[in-house]
């Protein structure tokens, strides 16, 4: 899927829900650290996740796991501009980068990058929707308590929801007056990004309270602790708690899922949009 293809999302509320698969370029990421570091290792399997039914390949070089640091710009640089490059020279697939640093959204983007997927919904650096702005290119903007060292860190809502759903419309207003198009914007709840246990299953549970400020929604459940927690499993083996939250987020209102086993929730997805009233493409 191309990027005009992808922009359908945005026009049509009966479209397939759309994959978006993840590439942690990082040595240590929670699930995956240090299995695709070298450029043609991550390039191939981006390759595979495409061929296995990705809409997406979200590329990232930064750990942003519950107790992580952060690294320098130069780091992250070095890990994600190969891969995207490589990958646009052999894919016209979307491709996001995975950042909250302007400079290297910048960079992403000139070297064939799409999206960009901000976990701090344009908090962290206050340059980032300038860079939206001045690209055109899209923007998922994520719901975070905290950085990702200490947001696990006793995480606290008086009404999750509520405040879930204050914090995006601020932020839509504030890309509104930054100069951006409404139709530029993503949502993500932020499913396990300082979040209680609670919390996670309340999201996906509730998800059309985010799903009716009229944007498309993006989740990320995928292989998360809280499936691991319920279910007292390691992030191999939650491939079914896994397909659980993604079908509930579907038939909420989930539109887009950022998901580690493509082949699998490619099919879990296709089942679900079946279910949904939607063609198969």
């Amino acid at each position: 899927m191309n990027i005009d293809q992808f922009k359908n999302v945005f026009r049509d509320s009966e479209a397939p829900s759309l994959l978006m698969g993840i590439l942690n370029v990082t040595p240590d990421s929670f699930s995956d650290g240090g299995k695709y570091l070298a450029v043609d290792k991550a390039v191939d399997y981006s390759l595979e996740m495409i061929s296995q039914g990705a809409d997406i390949i979200d590329v990232g070089g930064e750990s942003t796991r519950p107790g992580s640091k952060p690294i320098t710009l130069k780091e992250e640089l070095q890990r994600v501009i190969p891969v995207i490059r490589k990958l646009r020279e052999k894919s016209s697939t979307c491709i996001s980068v995975d950042t909250y640093k302007s400079g290297l959204a910048r960079e992403a983007i000139a070297n064939g990058a799409d999206i960009i997927n901000d976990i701090s919904g344009f908090n962290f650096d206050p340059d980032m929707v300038n860079v939206v702005r001045d690209t055109g290119t899209l923007a998922i903007l994520m719901h975070i308590k905290g950085t990702p060292r200490q947001m696990q860190f006793n995480p606290h809502y008086d009404d999750l929801m509520g405040e879930l759903t204050a914090y995006f419309r601020e932020r839509l207003d504030f890309a509104h007056r930054a100069g951006l198009n409404r139709n530029q914007i993503i949502l993500d709840p932020g499913i396990g990004f300082g979040k209680r246990l609670e919390d996670n299953f309340e999201i996906i549970r509730k998800l059309r309270q985010i799903v009716d400020l009229g944007n498309p929604v993006l989740i990320g459940p995928s292989r998360k602790s809280f499936i691991g927690l319920t279910l007292n499993l390691p992030p191999d083996e939650r491939g079914e708690g896994t397909a659980a939250a993604v079908t509930a987020g579907i038939l909420n209102g989930a539109r887009i899922l950022r998901i580690h086993d493509v082949l699998e929730m490619k099919r879990v997805i296709t089942i679900t949009d079946r279910i949904r009233g939607i063609p198969q493409a």
